[in-house]
């Protein structure tokens, strides 16, 4: 399970997609973002569906690796859907007993939260999948220049979430190691129910968070040493420029935006 977790890892290429200003991919991902939560019904999520498969395509990453992510969160996914079915009322009762009630708008309300999800968070893998944590960094600070007029830390910031997206799966395989570790020595952490695995649990903790400073302090002092002291006078052997392919980009990203919503509204006045 805990291989699963996709999230900061990144997988080096020379797709379109790899070669895009990280500026430019953190701006898609917003609009991407933003058309999801604006789609509304079977047509504008086919149509979102078909944009992240487009870019998945694009960049050359696996479905099966894209997939793989989403297995971390399977219980939330389910617990959503089962809120949906069960609180959203509408019209057409499919099955009711006492106060249990099922409507097909219930279902297809549950049915888009959980695609919602999803395509939700494949699509921010996607950006970690092709971008590396220090263009992502430089990305974000780019971004966030303007906000350095009001004496806002804007690297210090833009590193501090690059590190920390570059720590998750170092972390992840640490506890991997340690539950290896674990089982070895006879721990059991897969059978019985709940609670005994919420109990078995328990002794991974400290040594996590024991890993988790050890690992803090390392960086630390190996950025001292090399006589890190913020992002004020320094300099970058790779300066962001933007290409035609950019623009191109943005210019796709704006129509999908602009079709989500005429099409959202077409399908809300359906209704």
């Amino acid at each position: 399970m805990l291989r699963d977790v996709t999230l900061g890892q990144f997988f080096p290429g020379n797709t379109i997609v790899h070669r895009l200003d990280p500026r430019v991919k953190l701006l898609l991902t917003i609009v991407y973002i933003t058309a999801l939560f604006m789609a509304k019904g079977v047509f504008t999520y086919g149509l979102m569906l078909i944009v992240l498969l487009t870019c998945m395509a694009l960049s050359k990453i696996k479905p099966k690796t894209a997939i793989s992510g989403l297995r971390a969160i399977m219980i939330i996914m389910l617990f959503t859907m089962v809120l949906n079915v069960f609180f959203v009322r509408g019209d057409t009762v499919l099955f009711e007993y006492r106060r249990i009630v099922i409507t097909l708008e219930g279902i297809f309300a549950a049915v888009f939260m959980v695609a919602r999800i999803m395509m939700l968070i494949v699509g921010a893998f996607l950006l970690t999948y092709t971008t590396s944590p220090i263009a992502l960094t430089d990305g974000v600070e780019r971004m966030l220049n303007p906000l350095k007029k009001i004496k806002l830390p804007v690297h210090e910031l833009a590193m501090m979430m690059s590190i920390a997206l570059r720590m998750i799966p170092a972390l992840i395989e640490e506890t991997d190691k340690i539950m290896s570790a674990q089982k070895a020595r006879g721990a059991d952490f897969e059978t019985g129910g709940l609670i005994k695995r919420a109990k078995a649990i328990l002794p991974l903790v400290i040594p996590m968070f024991v890993s988790a400073f050890r690992r803090a302090d390392e960086l630390a002092i190996a950025m001292e040493s090399r006589c890190y002291h913020g992002g004020e006078g320094r300099t970058r052997m790779k300066v962001l420029k933007t290409a035609g392919r950019d623009y191109v980009a943005l210019l796709c990203g704006a129509i999908i935006l602009t079709a989500v919503i005429l099409i959202g509204r077409v399908e809300i006045w359906q209704r």
